[in-house]
């Protein structure tokens, strides 16, 4: 396995098969936020799929922060919910003010975070875990005595949730069953593969094969039958799922009883979710997991006068987005804030 900073300009991270327990941990042993910086060096913002190429991203500033009209927003893959939903924020952000938001598609929080600290990234959606972890130097040790102090908040948004994939033929019915199994467990280094390492560990999954890659390619890699489950997260209904139901029989294997209390015994910003039934087509019946939180975050180098626009625009804008709607709320928007949120924010909800 390559250490996050020899990941530099290669576009995405590959899709890498680790076959043994310490190497799938080589990223949280070894890469320090310089490692994780080391991605937002990439043009098109790294690892998701279909990352568009450059734009120019916000300045960084003075102490008065950046004031460029052009800013950067950095989201996760295609096939997630975060890349959709950042268009729709940046539909409504241009329509209500002078600013325009370049989205890019990237491998989502962890590698945000990097992004953000070092100012190739204006905003950045990523999990309220990763963000107390970052901001804190602790939790994972990608972040060990590397805390992210410029990393600020703006709001939470939605349940992100824990959705572990294969396909009917599989076999695979509870966590147990995934012992000896080929695995995705989401792009190297994002916030998908730090829950689904945490998962697996707590309820006693160490035996599986590792591969690291974006929630479209997790699907295809189901489809011709390179793995045998994917974990996926993110607000359901999921895009890549939802396409992958539409050709092949879907499994979700659910998080409930003692499984789910011993995962959240092992991390506490772990809460119950369930996946209503008929969310993914032959999926009848509503499953129970686990779910983080959704946030948008920023840095300490943006003007807060920017962040206070827009943030307002969204906000002030709800009823013109489509996606998580019964979720997105200005009053809901501090629902489990786990870092410090930045002045504009504040003076937005504060008012």
């Amino acid at each position: 396995m390559r250490r996050l900073d020899n990941l530099k300009c290669e576009g995405r991270p590959s899709i890498k098969s680790m076959s043994n327990d310490s190497s799938r941990r080589r990223f949280l042993r070894a890469a320090g936020l310089t490692g994780v910086a080391a991605l937002a060096g990439c043009s098109g913002g790294g690892g998701g799929e279909g990352g568009e190429e450059g734009g120019e991203g916000g300045e960084e500033g003075g102490e008065g922060g950046s004031t460029d009209t052009r800013l950067s927003w950095h989201a996760g893959g295609t096939g997630g919910t975060y890349f959709p939903l950042s268009n729709e924020f940046k539909s409504v952000v241009e329509a209500n003010t002078d600013f325009t938001l370049n989205v890019q598609s990237t491998g989502a929080s962890v590698e945000n975070v990097g992004n953000l600290s070092s100012g190739n990234a204006d905003f950045a959606l990523i999990q309220n875990d990763v963000a107390y972890f970052a901001k804190n130097g602790t939790g994972i040790e990608a972040f060990q005595g590397s805390a992210v102090d410029g990393l600020m908040g703006v709001a939470t948004l939605y349940p992100e949730t824990i959705t572990i994939v294969t396909l009917a033929d599989t076999d695979i019915t509870q966590l147990s069953d995934l012992s000896g199994a080929t695995i995705n467990t989401g792009d190297l280094g994002s916030g998908t593969q730090v829950n689904a390492l945490q998962i697996l560990d707590a309820v006693g999954v160490t035996d599986f094969n590792e591969q690291n890659a974006s929630f479209s390619q997790a699907a295809d890699q189901l489809r011709n039958g390179d793995i045998d489950a994917a974990f996926v997260v993110g607000g359901w209904p999921v895009g890549a799922i939802e396409d992958l139901a539409t050709t092949n029989d879907v499994e979700l294997v659910p998080i409930q009883g003692d499984n789910r209390q011993a995962v959240k015994d092992a991390a506490s910003w772990f809460a119950d979710d369930t996946i209503p039934a008929g969310t993914y087509s032959g999926v009848s019946q509503a499953v129970d997991t686990v779910a983080v939180q959704a946030m948008i975050a920023t840095r300490a180098g943006v003007a807060e006068s920017t962040v206070e626009t827009v943030t307002a625009a969204i906000f002030d804008n709800v009823d013109e987005l489509t996606i998580k709607t019964e979720f997105i709320s200005r009053d809901s928007a501090q629902d489990g804030m786990s870092i410090e949120l930045h002045p504009g924010a504040a003076a937005y909800f504060d008012a």
